[in-house]
């Protein structure tokens, strides 16, 4: 499993400055959703993560696709902070995310995958005080790992701060870092399902173009992502996911071929980059 590192520890602090509220923020409750299907071998890692977090007011949803390995029996092993566990059959990834979305009673609400971990045990405590000045979305940094060996970074995402103008540009924040006011997923939409591999991006962009939208980024790994998704495990995949991030565009009349370009051109810095020592170990 991954040693779970301190972020943010007494960090006040994200782009545009949010000293305010810290305190305030302690009784936000946070939801939090976890898609899993025979995902018996990673869980542990991820139930673990939420299991030590230090933001006292969270609840914590995982929806099983009827998993036939021992994925279960490792999500009802973690009792100290039980999560609400639903399992049946699904339409897919994206059905039981919106799943999750319906049963969510939080103020804000995020997803975190099941080969996927919180980067220490402040996270959800740094994103409730970015969340408490008064912002509909907050996302952070994020490094994928090897799969086996999750204490070697292999990519690093460094969001940046949000600027609208950039999602032309194929800018976009990593998902599992994305955590958004619930009451505006009840006005703006759930996952559209019409998309197979790129529904997260589409529903980002459905929430980030919106005009006035408030938006909070902290510059600290929030998530560490195990490589080798759903949308970059064979060539196919890879085309796919092309042809669906570019409908997500063109439906929200974000962009069209350019930004796709732009947006897969952004991930090449993330081989080279790593994150500074202080991201990972709380000492910002």
């Amino acid at each position: 499993g991954l040693p779970l590192r301190p972020v943010g520890a007494g960090s006040r602090r994200a782009a545009g400055g949010w000293v305010g509220g810290w305190h305030n923020c302690a009784f936000m409750k946070i939801s939090i959703i976890t898609v899993c299907f025979n995902s018996g071998r990673t869980i542990s890692d991820t139930m673990r993560s939420v299991a030590i977090q230090t933001h006292p007011d969270l609840e914590h949803i995982v929806i099983d696709g009827a998993s036939q390995d021992d994925t279960l029996a490792v999500v009802r092993a973690f009792r100290e902070r039980p999560p609400q566990v639903f399992s049946e059959r699904d339409g897919g990834i994206y059905d039981a995310m919106n799943k999750g979305l319906t049963l969510a009673t939080g103020e804000f609400v995020g997803f975190l995958n099941a080969d996927d971990m919180l980067a220490g045990p402040e996270v959800l405590s740094v994103i409730a005080a970015a969340a408490g000045t008064g912002a509909d979305a907050v996302y952070g940094d994020l490094s994928y790992v090897d799969k086996n060996r999750t204490t070697e970074v292999l990519r690093y995402w460094s969001s940046g701060a949000f600027d609208a103008a950039s999602l032309r540009y194929g800018w976009m924040p990593p998902h599992p870092t994305f955590y958004v006011r619930r009451s505006l997923v009840q006005t703006l939409g759930r996952f559209d399902l019409r998309f197979r591999i790129a529904a997260d991006y589409d529903f980002m962009l459905r929430y980030l173009k919106q005009p006035g939208i408030r938006v909070a980024y902290v510059p600290e790994v929030l998530v560490y992502m195990r490589a080798g998704g759903a949308s970059n495990h064979s060539m196919k995949a890879l085309i796919r996911k092309s042809g669906e991030d570019l409908a997500a565009l063109r439906k929200n009349h974000v962009g069209g071929l350019t930004t796709l370009l732009c947006k897969n051109a952004r991930k090449l810095p993330q081989f080279f980059r790593r994150p500074a020592p202080q991201a990972l170990s709380g000492r910002i």
